[in-house]
């Protein structure tokens, strides 16, 4: 991979070596150890293609750099890939998103990997977006979750950024969230909550409960941060209530994240109860496409 796409990539916040190995996972995935047959048989060795990837739908981009590093790994140092457009942005249909140059046999070969994740990863740009746009004033964030495609976190987290999302933990070692089968295994909400900060003293803490008196049980015994499940509007209204009362009377902050049974018709009724976040699972496991095309325009 040259340094300016490694530089890119890490600058986004992905590991470049990570990415790398995503990408020589699915073309050993498509080759299986054998050779594009259909390519190799229809295409003369020496033939050169100029293409474009194009959108045929409105979404928000994510993957651009990565599609443009499946270029690099297949078609090598004699290809070139000039993107007209930035991971984040939003495009209209028709929209060019890059030009590529290279040898027709390998750019065909890569085509389809840097489709699959160009159009899954804005696919879950797009979907943040809608979610950042039904909030928007309202003072509430929307965040990923750890229900990701197994391989694919950190590239799904990092469209969810590109889509004005915020992410929530990466994984199980950079932060602690206490839910309801570690509260049993516990024996309760106090005990969950004082085992992890015994373990892990310099670890946010983020509780989740299933009614007020477990929000009040878990504030009293000093998370930083509560989840509420499935709870209603009306009853979210209330967990901000406590929280604030709380907050003024210790002058310790607990924030509040609602989850569970969310849909973007009920999203802006949920944050204007005044929960500080709102988590979405669908963004990264139930997001369609965003239907991107890779289109030979001349060949020499």
């Amino acid at each position: 991979m040259p340094e300016s796409r490694r530089g890119a990539l890490a600058s986004a916040g992905l590991d470049p070596d990570a990415v790398a190995a995503v990408i020589a996972r699915t073309i050993a995935e498509d080759l299986a150890g054998g050779e594009d047959v259909t390519t190799n048989a229809t295409v003369p060795a020496d033939q050169r293609s100029h293409a474009t990837f194009g959108v045929r739908a409105a979404g928000c981009l994510a993957g651009l750099d990565i599609a443009a590093a499946v270029i690099d790994a297949v078609c090598g140092p004699g290809a070139t890939f000039r993107a007209a457009v930035r991971d984040g942005d939003r495009v209209a249909a028709g929209t060019v998103l890059a030009t590529v140059e290279a040898p027709t046999r390998t750019l065909l070969t890569a085509e389809r990997t840097a489709l699959n994740l160009l159009c899954h990863l804005s696919g879950v740009a797009t979907a943040t977006a809608a979610w950042v746009d039904a909030i928007a004033g309202t003072g509430a964030v929307v965040r990923d979750t750890r229900k990701t495609t197994p391989g694919l976190r950190a590239l799904e987290k990092y469209a969810v950024r590109c889509g004005g999302g915020q992410n929530h933990r990466m994984s199980l070692s950079d932060a602690a969230l206490v839910k309801d089968n570690h509260i049993a295994a516990a024996g309760g909400v106090r005990g969950a909550f004082a085992a992890v900060r015994a373990r892990a003293a310099h670890l946010p803490i983020e509780i989740e409960v299933d009614d007020l008196d477990q929000l009040r049980e878990a504030i009293d015994a000093g998370a930083d941060l509560v989840l509420l499940d499935n709870m209603s509007p009306s009853t979210m209204r209330e967990a901000v209530s406590i929280a604030a009362s709380h907050r003024e009377a210790t002058g310790r902050a607990v924030l509040l994240e609602a989850s569970g049974g969310l849909s973007l018709a009920t999203a802006r009724a949920v944050a204007e109860t005044g929960v500080d976040f709102i988590s979405v699972g669908a963004l990264t496991h139930s997001s369609p496409i965003l239907d991107i095309g890779l289109d030979v325009v001349t060949v020499s």
